[in-house]
Parts: C-alpha cells; structure tokens; sequence
C-alpha cells in the first residue's frame, strides 16, 4: 500500500510539475449530485490517496492536501483546486486522466467515477472544509529536522576533565584526550623536532623547509622555539598562497570558461590575487564572506571590495552556437547557490533544485529562495588597472584612439554601424518581418557580453569600451545581413586585419570580473522540475527554514544573505569551516563529509570539539590566523604519525586521534616542493597565470585545436602551481595525476589516490627531470666535500634530516653504480646533464649526481607530509 501511495504522490509531483498537456474536459466525469460532507465523502479519499505524499510529515511539489488553507495555496506550479469550479482545477483533471498521457494513481486502482464525481461536487459546492476535519496548520519541514545535530545552536562546552592534564598544551586536547582516557588508548608521543617543521611548513606555507631553516629551528632551545616557528610561517606572504588553494578549490577557479569553447577569462587571476591578499592579512571570515558575496553592496564600495565578488564568477559559461542565454544565466545561478550551500552551509542544497531533498530539511521552494539572492545579478567587467599600467596607459591611449577612429572612419564604418544598429533594434521588436537582421540580433545577444544591453543604450551614454566591443562585434558578424560579397567588397576582412595589427598598440588596463545588481531585475519562479522554461509560483529571497531566520526589518539582498550565513546565530558556518580547517591540518575533517553536514553526512568524530572550535572561532572574531594557531600548538597535532600496532585493530581509520596521519601531499605541492628543493622555484607571489610546458599534444586535446598554451619563458615557468593557468577542458596533466579537482563544481575535500602514473609522471615528466638536473648541481656547488658528506646534504635538502646508516649505505653504492654506467656510455652524459658551464666540475660527476637527485625526489618520503 505505501508503495502504491509514493508512486501516486512521485507522479502527481510529475504531473503538477509540467505545463498541462491539452485536457479533454469530456472525460471528466459527473458531479455527484447530492450534498457532500467533507468528513464522510473526502477525507477517506484524501487520506488513502494523498496524504503520503502531500499530508503533515512531506509535501511533495510544494503541495499539501490535509489543510484547507495549504491545499488552497496549491503547490510550486499553482492552484490545484478551484473552489466553485472542479472543471478547472488540476487535482480532479488529474484523477480522471483528463491530461492526455497522465493517470493517477499510476498503480492499483484508479479513482472510481463515483469517488471523482464526489471530489468534483466538493469543489463545486466551494471546497468546504470544517476545521476539526483539518491535520493542525503548522507544516512539518520534513523529517528529521531541528532534531538533526548540525542544525542545533551551538553551546560552547566545557574542556571534560582528564586523568593526565600534563599532556594537554591547550582545550583541542583536552577533549581529544577524555575520549582516548574512555578507550583506554593513549596518544601517541611528540614527533621529533626534524619531523614537525616539515609538517608545519607543508601545512602553513605550502613549501618544504629549507636546509638553513631546519638547522635553526633544532639549535633553537627556548622554550617557545616551536611557537616563534609557528608565527614566523604564519607571517610568511607563502601562507596566503597555500590556504588560497582549498578556497579555490571551493570556488572552482579556473581561467577558462568550460564546455566546448572553454575561452580563455584573462582577467580571472584578480580575484584569486585578492584571496591570497585577504588570507594574509589575516581578513576576519566574516568580512572575508561579505566582500566575496556582496561587496559591491556595501555602502561606497571600494574597487577591492567589487573584486571580491569574483568568488561568485567561477560558474562555468557557455559561448556554443545555438545556446539559449537565459537557459546558461538560469544554470550560472543555480551553481552560485549550490556553491554557497557546500561553502557555507555544508549542505546538498543542488539535491532541491528538481524536488524537494530526499533527505535534509531543504523544500524546492527554499531552493529557489535562495537561487533569488543570486537572480538579481549581473555580471559585469570592470576596470583594475595595475600601479604598472597607468604610466603607459595614459600616455598611450589618446594616440591609439586617434588610429582606431580614423581607421574605422576610412571603411565608414560609422555611417554603415548606425543603419545595421537601427535596423537590427527593429527586427528585435518585430520578430520575423526582417530574417536577416532577426539573425543579427541573435548574435549580438548570444555573442557580446551585454550586447543587448548595449544595443538598446543610446549612443551618447556607452563607454569607450561599450562602443568598441560594439563595433568589434559589428565589423565580425556583419557579414550575416548583408552576404559575403557585400562584405568582402565593403573591405572588411581587410579591416579585421589592419585592427588586430593595431589591437598591439593598445595600452589597455586590466580588467576584473565581478558582480553587480541588475536595474531591471527578473522574477524568481520554482522552476519545475529544475526546467528553466516551466516556471512555477514566484517566491522572495529566504533562506531556509530550519536555520536561524532573516531579520525581519531586512531587505533581501546578497548583504543580507552574506550577513546572515556570518551571523552568530547560524550554526552551521562556522561547524563547516572550523571542521574545513581541521580537515587541512589532520588529512579528515572532524565531520568526514565536509561537503555534507545533512543527515546523510557521517556524524562527529568529536561533536563537541567541534562546538567548542565554532564557539572559539566566533568569540575571535572569526580569526582565521588564531584558529590555526591554536590547532598547530595543540599536542593532537603534534603527536608522532607513526603506526601503532594496538591501534590496527582498535582504530584503523585514527578517528581517535592517537595519532597524527601521513598524507601525500597535494597536487601543487608535489611540483613546488621538487622546485622549491632543487632551488628553481621562482618565490614571487601574486600576479597573472603562467602556462609552464605542457606535454607534447595535451593542448591540441582542446576544441578544434583552439586551445592557445604560449609557453611562459624565463622564471615565470617556475613559478608555484598555483598561477598555472587552469584550462577547463585540457588542464595541466600532473595535477591531474595527483587528484586536484576539475573546477567544475565546488570541492570541499579531494580525494587521495595512489596509482603508477603517478610514480611515472614524477620520473619522466620534464619538470621534475630538471629539477633533479638543478638539484645535482646545486649539491656539486655547494657542498664541496666527499660523496658521503653530499649525500647527508642532499638528503638534508630533500626530506630535512640526515640518512640512516643503512639509507646512505644503499645511495652509496647506486652512486657507484651510475659512475660505471655512465663510464661504459659517456653518450648518455650529455643526456642526463647537459650543463657545460658549471666551472671544476666534471661533467659525469654531474650525471651521476642526477640520479641520485631523481631517486631522492621519487622517494614517498618527499612526496609525503609526516
């Protein structure tokens, strides 16, 4: 029977959901022609029919039928009963199979005509409903609710009391501690001093500690030595660098658009320059969240501020031929809301886009409450000029101007511009009386960014850039009216030409994307079934119901959204990013689904570690640097990360956290730290994208060849993986390899994988292959003494302590191995160590240093965070 009741009510939520098919009112039969009483004819139809999918606990669709008043205001498609006129209302078409192809219930028996002739009386004699023939007003959310823990205030416990207080340094401790002393399990001992500057310094900065940093952190005997290390990383402009990266990753940065076309957004990099910016100035989460959701909507908004929004045009954009603009804005928008769910929220909120969430309190209309904040938006480009720029820009501009106007005044492009505006603007408002220039307006909105916008302002109110990307457009499609040889005897292929010759000596500024609010912002309807053409009841910005509400003296904006998700109140935005940061310094969050804090999401390990984190985070004001301060000077994260066999069994996973974990190190820090290591790596920080080599037809895999990678030259192909440019459809291979994520959609936490191509690519890829040839010079160079004394530096330089005696033993006698090798074929010299000017030393010498270079940076250890 329940079955049969949740297909009824899957397929009524169908049904409702489409625009009607064409309804046969002959079908419907008669109303029954007595008097009906609600209780004795109706309810029993209702509730054997309804009631399991539209009744207290769910409302499929937005639709519930046990309350007058909730069955009155219909469902996310509209009213579905017409008091007065069964004819009309949707529920009886329904239930006689009057929509052609639809019949409810979909299983068992169908409505028998007397039951639907009794319904359709009710409804013509005005839907009567007595309130005791009612369930109770109140609309259950869905179940569970409140009850779920993620959903709950937070309460800001008291550190359990332990049996050995000795071992705690701070709070973190003491409750990890209480559950170990509960297991009888205890934590494991301090890592040694080589072992923890490593971990903090892949943790903090990203990069591996140099040899000069290790030999002074271990004769450094103060007692706040560990401490002083700690604020020196965090002071490090390295540090904005490495936590930008898990931000990003939240943002899905890429420096392309995606899909087909996947062009190339130049100017995408500010956003990710005022991250790492932000990050090291230690900006509180909560204005960190504001700026990036709605800093254009603070009162006199600084440029900074309207860059921060940014955050918001990481969605993927469609520039295919033949798409529907409204179709991609509609998904851009629906992306942006899911990823404020995930970021924020750590809630699947997309899984409400269709229908209501199977599982977390999230109603569709919710959904589309908070697809509102976003709907309102627009996106615009805006000038950032770089300090670098404005000389050359202001003493260059007025000349490129004058040749660009007399150019285009030399093939009369004016006069014939203005016609081909009049004109397309006409066929725009007359659809189909003029095919050639309804075709030419339909590039122009699909084609230019904001073309229609442009097209419709008046000549005199466009910006310089306004009426150049116009043109540009102009002199490219107009060929579309007019015909090829029009167009071909107008000149203008040989214009094109002649203008991107000029486009050279154009001293333009920078440029970043950003958000705006629109002047003549569009409605938000439910979108049924997520389908952007089927629009469903309007609904105003909200948030949802189960959380802390809106202000009611609020007008809805981005503000206030940004607001709200940062308000102390809120318990979920600080669970999910406290819970963020413990994932990056312990390899899992306290919360193993970050993504998912819903009722499908894995529990707390430590639920009130975690309140207590949250708590702290705010009572700090959102202090992101005081937050990681406090989880590095904590003994949990100090402990040692060797296996324990009594835990094996006990705790295979370290949920516990009798341990600290090994983890492989992410994707970018793999490269950077073989860079950082052989001394090649360029330390600059900030600025725009850099296309290092890319392996031999990787580029070509773009569409139709258009991928454009023109290899960056000198220091920048050194630089931190991080400014490597990220091309959607062909992005660069090692990180690939190493499991960085597709920027497709939001990733709140990577996977780790181990697989032989990875062992591969850290052999032969030519990166680490001349990071191995620097490094072998780098030890000639520097340490001038014996193979033995080299081979305790290269191993301090790589993995920051000195071999054990059976280690230096087996790179001893590999040395000797690659000596006789390489004396039995001197051709292979010049391969391995081309290098001719590196003064006193020998060249096979060198060959041989490189291989043990590459086996050092092949080794686990280096790839491997202790």
């Amino acid at each position: 029977m329940s079955t049969c009741l949740l297909c009824l009510g899957l397929l009524f939520l169908t049904a409702l959901a489409m625009d009607p098919a064409p309804t046969d009112k002959n079908l419907l039969p008669p109303a029954a022609s007595t008097k009906v009483d609600f209780k004795r004819d109706i309810q029993p139809i209702l509730s054997q029919n309804c009631y399991a999918c539209h009744g207290a606990s769910l409302q499929m669709s937005g639709l519930r039928l046990d309350n007058r008043k909730l069955a009155l205001n219909g469902g996310y498609s509209g009213v579905v009963i017409k008091p007065g006129n069964s004819a009309e209302s949707k529920l009886i078409q329904m239930v006689a199979g009057a929509i052609e192809g639809k019949v409810m219930p979909p299983a068992g028996e169908p409505l028998s005509p007397e039951q639907i002739g009794l319904l359709r009386a009710w409804i013509d004699q005005g839907a009567e409903w007595p309130e005791d023939g009612s369930s109770p007003d109140k609309v259950a959310t869905h179940a569970p609710t409140r009850d779920h823990w993620a959903f709950k205030p937070i309460r800001r416990p008291r550190a359990p009391i332990i049996r050995n207080p000795a071992w705690v340094r701070n709070p973190i401790d003491a409750f990890v501690l209480a559950k170990l002393e509960k297991e009888q399990i205890k934590p494991s001992p301090e890592a040694d001093r080589v072992t923890l500057i490593r971990r903090l310094s892949l943790d903090l900065i990203g990069l591996p500690p140099t040899a000069e940093e290790v030999t002074e952190f271990l004769k450094d005997n103060r007692s706040d030595a560990y401490e002083r290390l700690v604020d020196r990383f965090l002071a490090s402009p390295h540090y904005g660098e490495k936590w930008a990266r898990p931000w990003l990753d939240l943002a899905h940065y890429a420096d392309s658009d995606g899909y087909e076309k996947d062009n190339v957004r130049p100017h995408a990099w500010q956003w990710r320059q005022w991250v790492i910016e932000a990050l090291n100035n230690n900006m509180p989460f909560d204005r960190f969240t504001i700026e990036q959701l709605a800093g254009d909507l603070l009162p006199n908004a600084t440029l900074q501020q309207k860059i921060a929004t940014g955050f918001c045009r990481n969605t993927l954009t469609n520039r295919e031929g033949g798409v529907d603009p409204e179709e991609f804005r509609i998904e851009q928008v629906i992306d942006r809301t899911m990823t404020v769910g995930t970021t924020w929220l750590g809630l699947t909120v997309g899984c409400a886009r269709c229908h209501d969430h199977k599982y977390d309190p999230i109603s569709q209309k919710e959904f589309y409450q908070l697809f509102a904040f976003f709907n309102t938006a627009k996106e615009v480009n805006l000038e950032a000029p770089l300090p670098e720029e404005l000389g050359t820009y202001l003493q260059g501009k007025p000349e490129y101007d004058k040749k660009r106007k007399a150019l285009l005044a030399e093939y009369k492009v004016p006069e014939l511009q203005a016609d081909w505006e009049r004109k397309t603007l006409a066929a725009a408002a007359n659809p189909g009386t003029d095919v050639p220039y309804d075709v030419a307006w339909d590039t122009v909105v699909k084609m230019v960014d904001g073309g229609q916008e442009i097209l419709r302002l008046d000549p005199s109110q466009r910006t310089q850039k306004q009426r150049d990307k116009l043109t540009d457009h102009f002199i490219g499609f107009y060929m579309i009216p007019v015909g090829k040889e029009r167009y071909e005897e107008l000149k203008f292929p040989e214009l094109k030409e002649k203008l991107q010759k000029l486009e050279a000596e154009d001293p333009g500024l920078s440029e970043a994307q950003t958000l705006a609010e629109s002047p003549n912002p569009p409605k938000t309807h439910v979108l049924i079934r997520g389908d952007y053409k089927q629009h469903g009841i309007e609904v105003p910005p909200g948030t949802l119901a189960v959380l802390n509400p809106l202000p009611e003296e609020a007008r809805p904006s981005r503000l206030t959204l940004a607001r709200w998700l940062v308000s102390k109140d809120n318990p979920l935005t600080p669970r999910v990013t406290v819970n963020r940061m413990w994932q990056e310094f312990f390899g899992r969050g306290l919360v193993e689904t970050s993504e998912d804090f819903g009722t499908r999401g894995e529990p707390p390990t430590h639920q009130k570690l975690l309140d207590w984190l949250a708590s702290e985070f705010m009572a700090n004001e959102w202090n992101i640097k005081k937050m990681h301060k406090l989880i590095v000077t904590s003994a949990t994260y100090r402990q040692s990360s060797l296996t324990r066999k009594e835990l094996e069994s006990r705790d295979p996973y370290n949920k516990l956290l009798a341990r600290q974990l090994r983890l492989r190190l992410p994707a970018e820090l793999v490269r950077d730290a073989a860079l950082a290591t052989s001394g090649l790596l360029n330390p600059e920080v900030g600025g725009r994208s850099v296309r290092p080599p890319l392996p031999p037809g990787v580029a070509e895999l773009g569409y139709a060849g258009s991928v454009k990678w023109k290899t960056s030259v000198g220091a920048d192909r050194y630089r931190r993986v991080l400014y490597i440019f990220f091309q959607r459809t062909t992005p660069y291979p090692e990180l690939m390899n190493f499991n960085a994520p597709s920027s497709l959609l939001a990733c709140s936490r990577r996977e780790r994988s181990t697989t032989p191509l990875q062992a591969l690519n850290l052999m032969n890829d030519p990166v680490f292959f001349e990071a191995a040839q620097v490094l072998a010079a780098r030890i000639l160079k520097e340490m001038p003494g014996s193979v033995s004394d080299r081979i305790d530096y290269v191993f301090k330089l790589c993995l920051a302590r000195a071999p054990r005696p059976q280690e230096k033993e087996r790179l001893l006698n590999y040395y000797r191995q690659q000596k006789e090798l390489l004396a039995q074929e001197p051709e292979s010299v010049d391969t391995l160590f081309p290098a001719k000017n590196l003064e006193g030393v020998n060249a096979g010498e060198a060959a041989a240093w490189v291989g043990v270079s590459r086996v050092l940076l092949n080794l686990d250890e280096f790839i491997t965070r202790g």
